[in-house]
Formats: structure tokens, sequence, C-alpha cells
């Protein structure tokens, strides 16, 4: 009974924090929308996930005035990671601020807001990022700790009658691919959903497959991996180690090599403060004398 009531008033202490937050900036008239686990919930109806930070999304130019507007109400803010994420906390809870995602690979635009759906959240009337963009920002998160597969795949079953499906399969670009495996993957997950996606989707885009030249030739340029768009950490070998050059880093991406480096580097650290958190709980279970 401690734990559920320990549990309620931690989520009384989230709403009302990111309550006050979201207020600020609807006072202020700031430019902004909701992603993240609340927007995931208001596409999909999922409640079901804890919710640890409000994830507000914002084009570059207007984070300065984000952060001086939560500033102004309590919030201690900063700039995490250059090129996609500040942050703001107040009283133990977070905000992250996004413009960008860490890849590099998707960013913020005008589009985002033009389609942003209307909502409300603790009963402030908000405008949510649109299932478009959450779905292309999430099949990219594909690291050993954390896969966004299952999110694209919701809002597939739920958003699929309502998508823009034209411009989803223009947001992903070159990256084409990437969205026909989140597809082929949703005709698995759900064998009897298969319609939510149109056939024209799926057909392009095989056409695309069967009509794409070889490309891996000896000579030319020098080979790329892309698996370091999908993960931070999974294919540092590839990049160093075996010559491939890293897709994140300019030309080929939007990242300078000292930003890769460094969003590498807290993936590293983020990884091995896991492993002390599970080698010590382990260590903490076996040292209990069994019943």
């Amino acid at each position: 009974m401690r734990d559920l009531r320990y549990a309620s008033a931690r989520s009384h202490q989230i709403r009302d924090v990111h309550r006050s937050a979201l207020l600020a900036l609807r006072r202020s008239r700031c430019r902004f929308l909701v992603g993240g686990a609340y927007a995931l919930a208001h596409h999909t109806g999922l409640r079901a996930r804890p919710v640890k930070d409000l994830d507000l999304v914002a084009q570059r130019r207007d984070v300065p005035v984000v952060r001086e507007v939560l500033e102004d109400a309590g919030w201690s803010t900063a700039i995490a990671y250059p090129h996609w994420l500040a942050k703001a906390v107040r009283s133990g809870e977070l905000v992250d601020i996004i413009f960008a995602s860490g890849n590099g690979a998707v960013h913020v635009d005008d589009a985002w807001f033009a389609h942003a759906r209307p909502g409300r959240l603790f009963d402030v009337p908000v405008a949510y990022c649109p299932p478009e963009e959450e779905i292309w920002m999430r099949s990219y998160v594909m690291e050993r700790e954390r896969y966004d597969g299952a999110d694209v795949a919701h809002l597939i079953r739920s958003c699929g009658a309502t998508l823009d499906w034209r411009r989803l399969i223009h947001r992903f670009g070159s990256h084409w691919r990437l969205l026909l495996s989140h597809l082929v993957l949703f005709g698995f997950v759900y064998p009897n959903e298969r319609t939510r996606v149109p056939s024209w989707v799926v057909g392009e885009l095989v056409a695309r497959l069967r009509a794409e030249p070889r490309d891996d030739e000896p000579g030319g340029d020098a080979p790329v991996c892309q698996g370091t768009l999908l993960s931070r950490l999974e294919y540092q070998v590839d990049v160093g180690l075996w010559g491939y050059a890293d897709a994140r880093v300019a030309p080929r991406g939007r990242m300078t090599q000292r930003q890769a480096s460094e969003w590498t580097r807290a993936g590293f650290s983020d990884a091995a403060r896991r492993w002390t958190r599970r080698r010590a709980r382990n260590s903490s279970l076996s040292s209990k004398p069994r019943a």
C-alpha cells in the first residue's frame, strides 16, 4: 500500500510541475509542440508507460525563447547537446526541449507545426507533434537498451487511416528503406491489420527496392555505415575498426565529427552507469538469504 501511495504522490508531482511549464509557455505564446510519451498516448491511447519527463519540440531558432520563459518560471535550463537537445529542471522534474534527433537525421521545421494535432494535456490546450513526425523520429531508435519499433507499430495501427502517407515517405527521403522495414515488421506484428497500410505505399517502396542499382561494387566513394543513425554504440566497430564512414557526419549527415564523438561518448557513459546499477542490484539479490 505504501508503494501505491508513493506512486500516486509522485504522479501528482509530475503532473503539477509539467503543467506549470505548459502554462508558462502558453501565457508567453511560445511556439512549441508536445512530443514523447504524452504525444504517443494522445495518438494511440496508450497510457500505461511511466512518464519521466515532458518532451517539448521547438525549432532551433525558438529554443532560446523557450528557455527564457521557463527560467522566468523558476526552471533551470541548459543546452545538453548543441546539435539536438536542451534540458530544463525544476523540483527534480525534467523537461526536454528537442529541436532535432540525436543522430542528426531528423530536424524540426515549419511542417511539424503546420500538421500538428490539437489537444489538451493536464487541462491545458496544447498542440501535439504530428503522428507522421513521431513515426519518422522514432523509426531511428534501435539502441540495445531502447527500441522504438513497437511505438512505430502502435502509431501505424492507431493512425494509419489518417496518416499523410505521401508526406511520410517524403520525410524519410533517401532513408526510405528504414520506413519499408518498419512497414514489413508491422505486417508481421499485426497480420490482421495489414490494410491499415495502403497497398500503394508498400508497392512503391518495394518497386524502389527492385529498381535500385547496385552500389557496392569495388571502387568509388568510401563505404559508409548507416547503422550509426540507428545506434550510437552498436556500430562503432564499423566506423572505428572496419573503415566505414560514419553516416551521421557531414557531408553525409548533419553532425560534425566532434558532435558525433561527444554523443557516442555519452552513450558509453550511460551504458557504464546501467552496468554498474545492474551489478549492484544483482549483488544485492545474491546476498539475500534464501528462504
